[in-house]
């Protein structure tokens, strides 16, 4: 049951991720520069295949794991940066970097998973 459940929030973080990357690209373009949105776009549309293969794939504890690291960091960050661009602040101090240590995490766990994998496949 936790698997399911794990795999549906993966998938539902990656549609929201990839809607959020779109507008936040459509966003930029007709606005004018902003490296808010820029970075935005380019996070969410780069971890939401990801996690949408994360949800769909991913096999074993450590590859969920990391999807829901990789899913929390993605969330974490576009926000942070989201409300700096329209309110002028942050969530909390740390927030955006801590949100990419996440996602940093998230991928090498996902390495990890992968290392182990292929270590028990030979």
């Amino acid at each position: 049951m936790k698997n399911h459940i794990t795999a549906r929030l993966l998938i539902v973080a990656a549609g929201l991720a990839g809607a959020v990357g779109v507008m936040a690209a459509a966003t930029a373009s007709h606005a004018g520069e902003s490296r808010n949105l820029a970075a935005i776009a380019t996070v969410c549309l780069a971890h939401g295949p990801a996690l949408l293969a994360l949800g769909l794939l991913g096999r074993g504890r450590i590859l969920r794991t990391a999807g829901l690291v990789l899913a929390a960091g993605t969330l974490l960050f576009a926000a942070d940066l989201g409300v700096r661009e329209w309110l002028g602040h942050g969530l909390f101090p740390g927030a955006a970097p801590l949100g990419g240590v996440a996602m940093m995490l998230g991928w090498l766990a996902i390495a990890v998973a992968g290392a182990i994998r292929s270590r028990q496949s030979d």
